[in-house]
């Protein structure tokens, strides 16, 4: 019975991880599918690798077709480049397509030119645009590829500067979702916070996993002090929120709920917060 209770709970968090992914992520279309616990210590194997012309026609189902065919001239013209010139129009199509909320084909682009020119800024950016792929798509062949490209470019710019947080901090997420054991991606995380304790993905990402794992109380010590000692932003008062409620401290979690709500200051966010509060009420 404690069992069946738990997972709803955990159930729930992970739901609601979703929801703030897409309350909170710009032009995203719809609910990213709740992400599967990974196994303690086993990453990904044999991930099937979709090709860049693979990943952009997937992405172009989503958009008008004056875009899609703007983005094919685009892609002729870089095919047709080269050298310096072909570095340019993958930058200008990396940015388009986040441009029109597509993080996936634009991941792409930038590893080409992290590829061409490997140094560190290059696979940071290729690193947190795959993240951000990873953590926005709804294909189920995709999220794995992008989440293992993150990982990669992480991995190789911590190479280039074993020093470097921003690095340190990629690694340690990617791990936390899937790419080894949870635990060893928390301690780099806590490494991260211990050297810099104002790193707000490091911290956000370990109140996530403690909400994720049913800490509770945990998670709303993390988001407090996010909120408190760091920055205030909408996600950090929702997954506050969350975890209140998981507790079952209702007016705290309206509280927290509503901060949300008047941060976001986005018509989406005010009426699920609206429902929510009127069901925590209740």
């Amino acid at each position: 019975m404690l069992n069946n209770s738990r997972n709803k709970q955990i159930l729930l968090v992970c739901l609601c991880a979703c929801l703030v992914l897409f309350l909170f992520s710009r032009d995203v279309k719809g609910l990213v599918e709740p992400q599967q616990e990974a196994p303690a210590a086993t990453a990904p194997a044999n991930t099937p690798a979709l090709s860049l012309e693979e990943v952009s026609a997937i992405a172009k189902n989503g958009i008008n077709t004056n875009l899609a065919q703007e983005i094919t001239s685009l892609e002729e013209a870089y095919k047709s480049a080269s050298g310096a010139s072909q570095i340019e129009k993958a930058t200008e199509l990396a940015t388009k397509w986040e441009d029109i909320a597509q993080s996936a084909p634009s991941a792409l682009y930038l590893e080409l030119i992290a590829n061409q020119k490997p140094d560190l800024k290059n696979w940071l950016a290729a690193g947190d645009r795959f993240q951000k792929a990873f953590e926005t798509t709804r294909d189920s062949l995709l999220g794995p590829m992008m989440l293992e490209k993150a990982n990669l470019a992480y991995t190789k710019a911590l190479a280039l500067d074993s020093t470097n947080l921003a690095a340190k901090t990629g690694v340690g997420v990617t791990i936390v979702n899937g790419m080894g054991a949870p635990m060893q991606g928390i301690a780099m995380l806590l490494d991260v916070v211990k050297k810099d304790p104002q790193n707000f993905k490091a911290n956000m990402n370990l109140g996530v996993f403690a909400l994720k794992s049913g800490q509770f109380d945990k998670a709303v010590t993390r988001f407090n002090d996010i909120i408190d000692h760091i920055k205030a932003t909408p996600e950090a008062y929702f997954y506050l929120a969350t975890a209140y409620e998981n507790l079952g401290k209702n007016t705290e979690a309206i509280e927290a709920y509503e901060n949300s709500k008047k941060l976001a200051a986005n018509p989406t966010i005010t009426d699920f917060v609206d429902k929510k509060v009127a069901e925590l009420k209740k």
